[in-house]
């Protein structure tokens, strides 16, 4: 696993945690998984009792999607070698699903299907640990289409790992890069609030972002130039290599 695809990975979970329909919700389930109102939320002091339930929430919510994402990593490590024999043709159908994705966020042209979002709903789930566990799970499963298509991508660069381990470390990153931005929103929650009310005229450039970064993947897949980006990378800041 090089430096390259470990930046990649956490840049497309941070990617994925400031998309428009991830980020506005972020404090509706933090007030969920921490059993608190939204004014407790906005006066909560990094030291108070509910701001540690909030946190200890949080750290079950990103340990819950964070297991179906490595799982799904190492899948894709195992399906990409079985499936070698075909990888170019694969790579180039791959490439250009992901950059009809890019050019539909970008707003070049709509499709219907990503514009719902499809959830996994969890009822009766009581707030807590177990529960926030219980709720990261059905984020990974059943919150599509919003970070599908960058997820897509990463697992794209995770079939392409030698190894299941590589695979699953891949996307642990990529969780990494979506979960740490959640956990520090619970932790300083009220500066978090402050933050997201000024940055929500800012979501439909993200999304254009959002967009641009897919179809540049998707061009990268295509041509076979991943690889070589990555080695001019390396060149250019040999200290990328310690990260993988």
């Amino acid at each position: 696993m090089n430096g390259v695809g470990v930046l990649t990975a956490l840049l497309g979970g941070l990617i994925s945690f400031v998309s428009p329909c991830v980020l506005p919700l972020v404090p509706p389930y933090l007030c969920y998984i921490g059993g608190v109102s939204l004014s407790e939320l906005e006066e909560a002091g990094p030291e108070t009792a509910a701001t540690r339930g909030v946190v200890r929430a949080a750290f079950g919510f990103v340990a819950g999607f964070t297991t179906v994402f490595v799982a799904l990593g190492a899948t894709a490590s195992v399906i990409g070698r079985t499936v070698s024999a075909y990888a170019g043709t694969l790579t180039v159908i791959g490439g250009i699903l992901v950059v009809l994705m890019g050019l539909h966020f970008i707003g070049v042209f709509r499709f219907a299907f990503l514009n719902r979002e499809a959830r996994l709903h969890v009822r009766d789930v009581e707030p807590g640990l177990v529960g926030a566990y219980l709720l990261g799970l059905a984020f990974a499963f059943g919150w599509t289409p919003c970070i599908g298509p960058v997820l897509a991508a990463i697992l794209g660069i995770a079939g392409t790992s030698d190894t299941v381990g590589e695979g699953a470390a891949l996307l642990a990153v990529y969780s990494l890069g979506l979960g740490v931005p959640f956990v520090a929103a619970a932790l300083f929650a009220p500066l978090f609030l402050n933050w997201l009310r000024r940055f929500k005229r800012f979501l439909p450039v993200v999304e254009k972002g959002m967009g641009a970064f897919l179809v540049l993947t998707g061009i990268l897949f295509m041509t076979g130039e991943l690889a070589q980006v990555s080695y001019w990378m390396l060149e250019a800041f040999p200290g990328l290599a310690t990260l993988g």
